[in-house]
């Protein structure tokens, strides 16, 4: 079964603020891979999972026609109010049962969200509403993120990364093992197309400021679920997290910018044609 997270509207609220969306150029690797497969022009793009529609929006300029889809009122409520390009629609729905004829879709993509998806039975739906030759895109980001500031020591700063994520990592949910990378993994291995790629790790450097960088990770379903089962231990948390990087970083202001590295992986896959084989 999937598993529903990130309904309420304060969590959607948050997505749309601090979640990051994959980088430009992830998102042309992506879009030369279609290219590659099929050629263009392209007609519709499903975006799964889409959240507040942060990546979903970085599709518009390549098709005709971008929905994304998910579970979630809340969030997709946050991502029609941040619509800024006229192709681009919503749909509630689940993933596993996506609302779009049998192929019909040029690409579908998930962005930090096939890993809490029915995955198995989002695969065969994927099979569905692909095109022959349509493509799929699964992509994430580890949660262990590196920061960076300007003539301040990187371990002392990235030890208390670490300490942060160990904080949070007894409230990982299950359903994601101890490494939600093995879940695409063992994705890319089964999914049966001839063409398909693996990345495994693919660095992008973002600044912001650093209560930003908090609010990030306070963003994650760890330590969503630690601010459920204890408000203040989780405020507790992040009020000593943030001081302990500004002492490092001789600050006296959270909305000091720092560089957050974020280690990206993803799959790409080209559903076969029938006609080539």
């Amino acid at each position: 079964m999937a598993h529903r997270l990130f309904e309420g509207k304060e969590h959607a609220a948050s997505y749309w603020k601090y979640r990051i969306s994959p980088s430009d150029h992830l998102i042309q690797n992506v879009i030369t891979f279609v290219e590659k497969q099929k050629g263009g022009p392209f007609s519709l793009a499903v975006d799964v999972g889409c959240g507040s529609g942060q990546g979903t929006l970085m599709l518009a300029k390549h098709f005709t026609s971008v929905v994304g889809t998910d579970v979630s009122p809340a969030q997709l409520e946050m991502a029609l109010q941040s619509a800024q390009e006229p192709n681009v629609t919503y749909r509630q729905c689940v993933a596993e049962d996506l609302p779009f004829a049998d192929s019909s879709v040029d690409l579908i993509t998930a962005m930090s969200a096939f890993h809490w998806f029915d995955r198995a039975r989002f695969l065969q739906e994927v099979h569905r509403v692909l095109k022959p030759r349509g493509c799929l895109a699964l992509l994430n980001y580890s949660l262990e993120m590196e920061l960076d500031y300007s003539g301040c020591c990187l371990q002392s700063l990235n030890q208390v990364c670490k300490e942060f994520y160990a904080a949070l990592h007894p409230y990982r949910s299950p359903h994601l093992g101890p490494s939600s990378i093995e879940l695409y993994r063992e994705a890319y291995k089964s999914i049966p197309y001839t063409d398909k790629e693996w990345h495994e790790s693919v660095w992008v450097k973002r600044p912001m400021p650093l209560c930003n960088y908090i609010g990030l990770v306070e963003s994650f379903s760890s330590y969503q679920a630690l601010l459920r089962e204890d408000p203040e231990k989780a405020a507790r948390l992040s009020q000593d997290i943030c001081q302990r990087f500004m002492s490092i970083m001789k600050v006296t202001s959270a909305e000091t910018e720092v560089v957050v590295g974020v280690n990206y992986f993803y799959l790409l896959a080209s559903k076969n044609d029938p006609d080539d084989m």
